[in-house]
């Protein structure tokens, strides 16, 4: 060990593990199960920091849980369809299927390289026919029981790469690769009905106890429950076959502030006005080039068109409003309708502002009057009492909702309506590199499953990339296919299913991944739910979201009964890294610069660098650090530790140099203890506590307690701490100076724990101190030490004395010391006579075990 090698040492170790199969897990219904599931990866290439840390906190949870006596699943696959490989395909001229296996064997290594204790024989890769066979399978499942359908739609189209986008995948209007403005388009698209269980969906968020506060707002947020009132407004002159507009609105109590309606450039009655008006068929065009994306639309100027049309006010016929097209209401939403009320929304207010429309304010703050309120730029949106509307006057916002929608009741022009923020999911994507969608369009019968015996629907190798849009469609023969039902010539759909599909339910396939069913009923009875879910807070809305409308449509077709599939989640924060930019303002690798002094220096040429900020670890801004590097350098041991070390799980992480060299400096300490104590005779791995010296017991309970604190830390997540916790025990262990038999003993004893907690964050050098110590078997197979409760209690407690108040010093006493006891050792504390400066103290007052407060 006096040249000590990490890297040599983790290959000989995990050599062992994998010999031993050491992770591998079968049903066994003698222990309790435990399935840990980190978020499975795209196979990009390489493993970054993320990913490092990501795992590690994953790794250890697993690990203490087999050491707890779980039985433990802890698997790891690939979420491999999707645009980049596609990508990676038109741009260095390769097929997708081999770019993205051959980086699953790249990223497979470096994770095996990390020690992460994975049950290889379970991994999945999403774009394996085996896999995406099976889900073929659940979508003509969902297309029986009515959970899939197909419809127009409007969509994100990216005219660059001819395909539709995610709005995720729309950045300031633009796609997200191709940088061309996006445009809106009507496509026939298969949808999953999602919305079917908006309610169950949102109900159960308050189950979710074991899931962060935060990612349980956003999915409230997400599905967004509205209650409000369905409105009517009569057309004084409409088109033919339209005499009403429908209007949903959550503020019904506003109605007497309205100033005007504003339509969808796609509501049916705009469709048929823009027949006969080129004006309105050329502003529909603008408002297409604007995009689907409620990003793209709130930040973009309100823009709209006067079709010159009237709309009577439900509650007062005197009362007319104009109606306009506006670039902000979608079809998609509501009824593609809306009421402006521009003292009371923002948005409408812009739009009033810019056409001159009337504004009207009706809800008035507690802290104004109704002489002098006034809105002119800025849209009032708190709580207030109504005031403008008549009969509803001095009424709350509530009471005025209430109010509003029995007067339109009343007179037939509206009622109380739910409506969800939440839309089905649209599922199609016009790309290659997906799940084919198992369904065969037919002139005559229309689009028709894929017969069961038939699947999987596999793609075709020979595709050409020489152009944008989806190879599919230009494929000669591979869409060309006969109609089940009828035999006529048909065609394949040549969609694919968006990636999505393939990670809502993929930790399903985990618990039986060799079988002939996408899973047995048997491993989903036994290991479903996943207990503990980790991954990062970008996926708190839709993969969670779908994976939660997965497990009820599954269950709904009979395949589960299970309504939740991720008990517990923990999302991680990002790891961070100092910025560089040269005086050419280019971006700088963190090891291409040095700091000299008190300055930041390009490290080849001695310029002068500038630091950044400390930020998201990024390959566009270059502060990045290849883990690879790390994993060479200092070893995998080193970098798992110090990922554990610097903060709590969900917080950012920040990475410097000098907090790794500290944690290697640590892993080789651990080396040092483990070459002392191969010189140590081992023992039984048991010590009677009876006869040990202060120094002796002092040792063992810092054994017991570190067991005991580790364990509480590891189950609620603060894993910083149980690395503290580690340096704690190891410097105990250096320090005990004891001599002899007994004493070599006791530490090695006390180094077989250390080895046994320290092997749930650096597992290598854990088994190295295991071995040295005599421990049998194998570390990592080691049962959670047993603790001795009556070690964790405190025979002395620390004591704060304070004169008059203030803190002056501290004293050990004995547990629950008599006051009269207490009293005379903190007085006789130098600190306290000198305070005192000989004169007897007026009173003194000892709270038992707390504090001592003397009185001059």
């Amino acid at each position: 060990m006096a040249e000590f090698n990490p890297r040599a040492l983790e290959e000989k170790w995990q050599s062992r593990w994998d010999d031993a199969k050491s992770y591998k897990v079968d049903i066994d219904h003698n222990k309790p199960k435990y399935y840990v599931l980190e978020m499975l990866p795209y196979p990009s290439g390489r493993i970054h920091m993320g990913h490092v840390r990501n795992y590690t906190l994953g790794d250890m949870v697993a690990r203490f849980k087999r050491a707890k006596g779980f039985n433990v699943l802890h698997p790891m696959g690939w979420d491999a369809f999707g645009l980049p490989a596609e990508n990676a395909a038109l741009e260095r001229g390769l097929h997708p299927a081999g770019w993205t296996y051959e980086n699953i064997a790249t990223m497979r290594d470096q994770l095996k390289s990390m020690g992460l204790s994975y049950d290889w024989d379970r991994e999945i890769a999403t774009c394996d026919p085996d896999y995406y066979k099976f889900e073929q399978k659940m979508f003509l499942g969902f297309l029986d029981a009515g959970l899939a359908y197909r419809k127009e739609s409007w969509v994100n189209w990216d005219p660059v790469e001819h395909t539709v986008l995610a709005n995720e995948q729309v950045v300031d209007g633009c796609g997200w690769r191709s940088g061309a403005p996006v445009e809106r388009k009507k496509l026939s698209q298969w949808f999953l009905n999602i919305t079917r269980y908006a309610d169950d969906l949102l109900n159960a968020i308050e189950g979710l106890n074991r899931w962060p506060e935060r990612v349980r707002v956003m999915q409230h947020n997400w599905i967004g429950k509205s209650t409000g009132a369905s409105v009517q407004f009569e057309l004084a002159s409409g088109p033919d076959g339209f005499e009403n507009i429908e209007v949903f609105t959550t503020r019904p109590d506003t109605l007497f502030g309205a100033s005007f309606i504003a339509l969808s450039a796609h509501h049916p009655m705009i469709t048929q006005l823009a027949q006969h008006n080129p004006d309105i068929t050329a502003f529909i065009a603008e408002c297409d080039a604007l995009g689907t994306s409620e990003a793209a639309i709130e930040t973009a100027e309100k823009r709209g068109f006067d079709t010159g049309l009237k709309a009577v006010h439900p509650l007062d016929p005197s009362i007319e409003l104009p109606v306009y097209i506006a670039n902000f209401v979608l079809m998609d939403y509501g009824t593609g309708a809306i009421f402006g009320c521009p003292a009371h929304d923002q948005r409408d207010l812009d739009f009033a502002n810019k056409y001159d429309l009337s504004v009207t304010p009706v809800v008035l703050p507690d802290d104004a009057t109704a002489d002098d309120f006034a809105i002119t730029d800025t849209a009032y949106v708190g709580p207030g009492t109504l005031f403008n509307s008549r009969s509803w006057d001095g009424l709350d916002v509530e009471a005025g909702k209430k109010a509003a929608i029995e007067a339109l009741e009343a007179v037939s022009a509206g009622t109380g309506k739910t409506t969800f923020r939440l839309r089905d999911w649209g599922v199609s994507r016009q790309r290659y590199w997906g799940c084919p969608i198992p369904i065969i369009h037919c002139q005559t019968c229309g689009p028709v499953p894929v017969p069961e015996a038939d699947l999987p629907v596999t793609l075709p190798e020979d595709v050409s990339f020489d152009q944008p849009g989806n190879p599919l469609d230009r494929h000669p023969s591979w869409k060309h296919v006969d109609c089940p039902t009828c035999g006529t010539a048909a065609q394949r759909e040549t969609d694919t299913f968006d990636t999505f599909f393939e990670s809502s339910w993929y930790f399903l396939r985990y618990m039986d991944p060799k079988g002939e069913t996408a899973f047995s009923r048997e491993a989903a009875d036994y290991w479903g739910p996943v207990d503990q879910y980790i991954g990062g807070v970008e996926h708190a809305v839709l993969h969670l979201l779908y994976s939660r409308f997965f497990t009820r449509a599954l269950s709904e077709i009979g395949y589960l009964e299970c309504d939740e599939p991720f008990a517990g989640l923990m999302t991680q924060g990002m790891v961070c890294h100092q910025s560089f930019k040269d005086t050419d303002g280019q971006w700088l690798f963190p090891d291409e610069v040095e700091k000299r002094g008190d300055n930041w220096v390009v490290k080849e040429t001695g310029a002068a660098a500038t630091a950044g900020r400390i930020e998201k670890m990024s390959k566009s801004k270059r502060n990045v650090v290849d883990p690879e590097s790390i994993l060479q350098t200092y070893g995998a041991d080193t970098a798992r530790l110090f990922m554990m070390s610097d903060s709590p799980p969900e917080r950012d992480l920040e990475w410097t140099e000098s907090g790794v060299e500290g944690a290697h400096r640590f892993i080789k300490k651990i080396a040092g203890l483990a070459e002392k104590a191969a010189h140590l005779n081992a023992t039984d791995d048991d010590i009677a506590i009876e006869g040990l010296s202060a120094e002796g017991l002092k040792l063992m309970k810092l054994v017991h307690r570190s067991a005991h604190q580790m364990a509480q830390d590891i189950e609620r997540f603060a894993f910083n701490r149980c690395v503290a916790q580690m340096h704690v025990l190891a410097n105990g262990i250096t320090d005990y100076k004891e001599t002899g038999a007994r004493a070599d003993e006791l530490r090695l004893y006390a180094m077989r724990r250390l080895a046994i907690l320290l092997s749930m964050i650096a597992p290598h050098i854990s088994e190295e101190l295991w071995q040295a110590t005599g421990g049998q078997g194998l570390v990592v197979d080691a049962a959670w030490p047993n603790i001795n409760q009556a070690l964790l209690e405190d025979d002395e407690i620390e004591v704060g004395v304070q004169v008059n108040g203030k803190l002056r010093a501290r004293i050990q006493l004995p547990k629950d010391c008599p006051k009269d006891k207490a009293e005379a050792l903190a007085l006789a504390l130098p600190e306290i006579e000198k305070h005192l400066a000989g004169q007897a103290p007026k009173k003194v007052i000892v709270v038992l075990n707390r504090i001592i407060n003397v009185v001059g």
